[in-house]
């Protein structure tokens, strides 16, 4: 029997119907008999288990359970990333439908490229009602919609592989993992853990790069597409950055980087006219808001 080369980890919680369909989904991939598949729950109380268990026998791959108690999506991953037997390690969302050629284009990937530590890939949108008017180029990120292009290349500045598709050699792990006090826990919208790893793995010289051809289709939900809900998320992000300081240096620096954001933010109000730019703009005032509230606690 050939070693498998490719393990993928879905970390899930409470989204058991998502879920369903994207297990169902990997029947579709090439050559999935020659990954290692495992599903992490992280501590599901909608009768997660019950129907991954009812669900396993009909695959036409193996599939393996994990429920892991310790409540956020690092822990899920990091036990995932303990499991993992294979020399690559690709993590997709439980609401993520990948392309059928996207377990080959991932070790394709890898196989050219022996510089190349972590990928990510395409991520395209399922909205579940219409695409709000409102919803500009600048809050894509924030709904997990990725698309730099048909070629190859390093991802722009301050930008890395989105959790919903990306992909790394096992050994990063080896070093690292993901910050346990970061990312999601419960419904939560604290995140971080992925920038901070990549920033380690940029200060460790690794490469990392964008693959057009390995996509996914990633649903959103009609609940995410209101003003409420993307205002929330910038805020957490604000949250979030203010978690990442972790000596007075940091703090300084996100001090007058949010100090520089909220006078510009302020400026610029008054001259926007457009829906989706007028939302864009308070959404960066309600990351502001975020850092230098956290900021408050002690």
């Amino acid at each position: 029997m050939r070693k498998s080369k490719l393990t993928i980890a879905i970390c899930t919680f409470n989204r058991v119907d998502l879920l369903i369909e994207t297990i169902q989904s990997l029947s579709e991939l090439k050559n999935i008999n020659d990954a290692q598949v495992i599903i992490v729950d992280n501590n599901s109380t909608d009768g997660t288990r019950a129907e991954v268990e009812k669900l396993i026998g009909d695959l036409n791959y193996n599939l393996e359970y994990i429920n892991e108690k310790r409540q956020g999506l690092s822990y899920a991953r990091n036990t995932a990333i303990q499991r993992a037997s294979c020399e690559y390690i690709a993590f997709l969302d439980d609401d993520a439908i990948p392309d059928s050629e996207w377990i080959n284009t991932i070790i394709a990937a890898f196989e050219k490229d022996l510089t190349l530590y972590a990928i990510g890939g395409k991520i395209i949108p399922k909205f579940e009602t219409d695409r709000p008017d409102w919803l500009v180029k600048g809050l894509e990120y924030s709904y997990t919609i990725v698309d730099l292009g048909s070629n190859k290349q390093q991802y722009p500045s301050k930008l890395y592989p989105f959790g919903a598709n990306m992909a790394f050699r096992t050994s990063v792990f080896n070093k690292y993992e993901f910050p346990n006090h970061l990312g999601r826990k419960g419904t939560t919208l604290i995140s971080g853990e992925e920038t901070w790893l990549f920033s380690k793995i940029q200060e460790e010289g690794w490469n990392y790069c964008y693959i057009p051809g390995m996509v996914v289709e990633h649903f959103v939900p009609k609940e995410r597409l209101t003003k409420k809900w993307v205002l929330e998320r910038f805020y957490f992000q604000g949250v979030t950055k203010k978690l990442m300081c972790t000596n007075k240096k940091d703090k300084i620096k996100l001090f007058i980087e949010t100090f520089i954001k909220f006078i510009y933010v302020n400026i610029k109000a008054p001259l926007l006219k457009g829906e989706g730019e007028i939302l864009l703009n308070e959404c960066r005032r309600n990351s502001v808001r975020g850092a230098w509230n956290r900021a408050k606690k002690k």
